[in-house]
């Protein structure tokens, strides 16, 4: 089935000592805790945070289904370093 995405609706804007504060309708909540917001001329773009990072980046990659050849991995000769 696809996903449809809700409807825009009209929504109040409030004032507290921070900002200006929007109460999001559960409809449109965003997982999570935290929120990315940026301008577009007149237009407010609200984002989830997402996960970022290198293990983040290797979650997203699909496995490799390829056999690695064999590699001679002697040990390293001792040194005298003093």
């Amino acid at each position: 089935m696809p996903h449809s995405d809700p409807a825009p609706c009209q929504v109040r804007l409030f004032r507290d000592n921070r900002g200006q504060v929007i109460c999001v309708p559960a409809q449109l909540e965003l997982p999570g805790s935290e929120a990315v917001i940026s301008r577009d001329g007149d237009r407010l773009i609200v984002e989830p945070v997402r996960a970022n990072g290198l293990t983040a980046l290797l979650d997203s990659w699909e496995p490799l289904n390829e056999d690695f050849p064999e590699i001679a991995d002697p040990p390293s000769a001792p040194e005298d370093i003093f």
